[in-house]
């Protein structure tokens, strides 16, 4: 009978081996450029789950409380495509190099994102930049 659960048990840690969700994004820096302050701070990752299995994203962290990501609802079938939505606080004048931090059950099942650029105080330095 020991037999049996320990060969029941192999078979199940096998087959779950064999068919992985693995999730591959589009970028994994997304660039805010030169922005004004108090413009539309709303980026997107985008990605794919290029593995054999659903992908689940059972979390998603930023590294402070100035942007604030939203992670896909339910799982995300092979092949399917989702984002992850990303809201940096464009009231905060100065750079933005922030870290978002995607778990799931994919191979690599932490993921490091990045999001970068920079707040500018007012419209009007943002114009001398241009010309």
């Amino acid at each position: 009978m020991k037999k049996l659960v320990v060969v029941a048990i192999m078979a199940l840690v096998g087959f779950s081996a064999m068919a992985q969700a693995k999730i591959t994004f589009k970028s994994d820096t997304v660039d805010y450029g030169e922005i004004a302050k108090g413009s539309d701070g709303v980026r997107v990752f985008e990605f794919t789950n290029t593995g054999d299995a659903p992908l689940i994203i059972s979390d998603v962290k930023s590294s402070c409380g100035c942007t604030v990501p939203k992670k896909p609802d339910g799982a995300i079938a092979p092949g399917a495509s989702s984002t992850i939505e990303v809201k940096y606080d464009t009231n905060r004048v100065g750079p933005i190099r922030k870290t978002v931090t995607v778990y799931s059950n994919a191979v690599e099942a932490i993921k490091a994102l990045k999001i970068k650029g920079e707040v500018k105080s007012d419209a009007k330095s943002m114009l001398e930049k241009t010309e």
